[in-house]
């Protein structure tokens, strides 16, 4: 048994980014997959951890870590030689993979998720307002456009440069999530090209969702994305 613990959530954006350093990194680990549905986040295993009761959460020997970002820096900076380097050393080129990395936790999930899918998850039919949605359609607009230009000048295959770093974990999960639920990347050339190559790497492909492969999402209860 590893002397490493993971305990995450099929399709969580949150559990992704660790799942994917953890691959890049080639590091071995005891997969502790819980089930949303049923509250295995809430279960004493997670909460004996993590009293907030969320995932992912993470343990090294001693060291327990809960949030998703910290625990990928933390890999990153413990176990920096091995595999692929996902923070350069080069001060310029790590300074493009933080502005990046960072970038994309702020403004995909602040604009892309909450902005549009959760609005529509979360707020009944009847209470949603058409002026919202439009706002909200927009400001995602808006923001996919800016990562499809970044994408199409960068002249790389990723997001901040030559190679994968840090920046693509924590942007590409965002992206597949949108896909899965219905946006069209084919107005969105840049990220369309980015998306389809990024998904075909080892690391993606031994951590994608395993129930997205189960079946179709139901895209037409998101089926307004296509508006983008």
């Amino acid at each position: 048994m590893s002397e490493r613990l993971l305990f995450w959530g099929s399709g969580s954006i949150p559990c992704w980014k660790p799942m994917l350093v953890l691959a890049e990194k080639g590091i071995d680990y005891e997969s502790k997959q819980i089930s949303f549905s049923e509250k295995g986040h809430k279960g004493p295993e997670v909460t004996a951890l993590n009293p907030r009761g969320q995932v992912p959460t993470f343990k090294d020997g001693e060291t327990v870590i809960c949030e998703s970002n910290a625990i990928c820096f933390w890999l990153e900076s413990m176990y920096s030689k091995q595999g692929t380097e996902l923070i350069p050393s080069d001060p310029k080129e790590k300074a493009k993979v933080l502005q990046k990395a960072f970038e994309s936790a702020e403004n995909m999930q602040t604009k892309a998720m909450q902005g549009v899918l959760y609005y529509y998850w979360r707020t009944k039919e009847e209470d949603r307002k058409e002026e919202t949605i439009k706002e909200n359609l927009d400001n995602c607009r808006n923001e996919l456009t800016v990562w499809d230009k970044y994408l199409g000048e960068c002249g790389h295959d990723f997001v901040a440069g030559k190679q994968f770093t840090l920046a693509d974990v924590f942007f590409f999960p965002f992206l597949a999530w949108a896909w899965r639920m219905s946006l069209d990347f084919n107005k969105f050339p840049n990220i369309k090209k980015y998306f389809e190559s990024v998904r075909e790497r080892p690391s993606v492909k031994a951590t994608w969702p395993p129930h997205w492969n189960e079946g179709e999402a139901q895209p037409e209860k998101m089926a307004y994305l296509k508006s983008l």
